[in-house]
């Protein structure tokens, strides 16, 4: 123990001189500090990488988002509705690596935020997921929150006077035997993924349009007559039904007592007087509708419940404000001697539509023709039906759209596409979808 003690005695000065010399050395002063800041220098180092990491992994959410949103344009570019518009957006977000079970998926047609707000041409993604920590966790327990917008919109398209709804039919628009089918200032255009979407039959017919596009093919002769492309647009973009939000209206008031209005070389006036749900006044036609003679139609829609909507030759239908509503099976059979002068309503809610074909009368085939003092204003709109179409329906100023699951033409026919004041809805086709936001 003594000579611990001596030991101990001997070792304290020696140390006091080696802790004077420490303090007074600055190469140890820097030791110390380097040792005392090496944790914060690599912790800094660790958060910057880990930062780093979460944005990479927002610019890939940023691109899910991207691409989801051009998913739903396309998908609204084709008429689709908001359900359908999220489950593309969805499918095409998880293919690209978005993992639905850590984050959400928020579509919204129109969107609700940003220059595009409420434009119904546009749709809205929002992405949002958890982002685990990694060393920041010695920190801060709880996820980051990382998310992404993109907005996408349907823009551009050139206006179309035909359209053929029916997704896979060939010959979804037929033009056949001598006809000649002139088209002034539209587009006609097929959804129809058909090889022959759009089909000449027979080496007399005659088409003359801006352009022809079809989803699936065409098949034309050299009397093909295209003045605003310089083919024709195959493998083209869906087009949406521009009727589809149209309500359709209840079959509904009472039974008029006679079918048959008019007689030969006499005038008759037709005067809607019940008040339908939809808010205009109505007239109900069960059984059928025959007009004879001259037959002067007020403002109001026309339901015709079953049978057949009759023209027969020589006689003269007229009146503004019209629409006819065809339901359960009900056809319209229009000789090629009648005349037409009608036009659809400017506003209200059959807007456009002069001729209004249920949507659950699949398999029904209307016939119209007319003559070269005929004028249709307006659009015959039947997205079930077919239609085998023959007539002059152009005159001055009128304005013709056909929008119908498929359509036959057997005879002269000749639209005009001037409708800036007919109430009719743009059928736009070859539009593009870009991200804009």
């Amino acid at each position: 123990m003594e000579r611990l003690r001596d030991f101990v005695r001997r070792l304290m000065p020696r140390c006091d001189r080696f802790l004077r010399a420490f303090r007074g050395a600055e190469a140890g002063n820097i030791a110390i500090t380097a040792a005392l800041a090496l944790p914060l220098v690599v912790g800094g180092f660790a958060l910057g990488g880990e930062a780093g990491y979460w944005y990479l992994e927002q610019r890939k959410l940023q691109n899910a988002a991207d691409v989801s949103a051009h998913a739903g344009g396309i998908a609204l570019r084709g008429g689709g509705l908001t359900a359908s518009l999220e489950a593309s957006a969805r499918d095409i977000a998880l293919a690209s690596g978005f993992d639905g079970g850590m984050g959400t998926l928020t579509l919204t047609a129109p969107p609700s935020t940003g220059a595009y707000a409420a434009d119904p041409s546009a749709v809205e993604v929002w992405l949002t997921r958890e982002q685990p920590r990694s060393f920041s966790k010695l920190f801060i327990a709880t996820p980051v929150d990382i998310g992404a917008r993109a907005v996408a919109a349907v823009t551009g398209g050139s206006p179309a006077c035909l359209l053929a709804l029916s997704p896979t039919s060939a010959g979804a628009v037929t033009v056949s035997g001598s006809s000649e089918v002139r088209f002034t200032g539209c587009d006609i255009a097929s959804n129809s993924n058909a090889s022959n979407s759009f089909l000449m039959s027979g080496g007399a017919a005659v088409v003359s349009t801006g352009c022809v596009h079809a989803v699936g093919g065409v098949s034309a002769t050299g009397n093909l007559t295209l003045t605003d492309c310089a083919a024709p647009n195959e493998q083209a973009p869906v087009t949406a039904d521009p009727y589809a939000s149209m309500p359709e209206p209840a079959v509904t008031g009472t039974c008029q007592p006679d079918s048959n209005v008019g007689k030969n070389n006499r005038s008759t006036r037709l005067t809607p007087v019940e008040n339908h749900p939809s808010g205009v006044k109505s007239m109900r036609f069960c059984g059928g509708l025959k007009l004879l003679g001259t037959v002067d139609l007020d403002p109001g829609l026309y339901i015709v419940d079953g049978g057949d909507f009759e023209l027969r030759s020589k006689t003269v239908a007229r009146g503004s404000g019209i629409t006819f509503y065809l339901a359960n099976g009900a056809r319209a059979v229009i000789n090629g001697g009648a005349t037409l002068d009608l036009e659809a309503p400017k506003s209200g809610p059959f807007a456009g539509v002069i001729i209004f074909g249920s949507r659950g009368d699949v398999g029904v085939t209307h016939r119209i023709n007319g003559n070269a003092a005929s004028i249709l204003d307006g659009a015959v709109y039947a997205p079930a039906a077919s239609v085998e179409y023959s007539g002059n329906f152009g005159g001055a100023g009128g304005c013709t759209q056909i929008v119908v699951d498929r359509i036959t033409f057997t005879g002269n026919s000749e639209l005009s596409v001037d409708c800036q004041a007919a109430g009719t809805r743009d059928v736009l086709v070859n539009r593009k979808v870009t991200i804009v936001e």
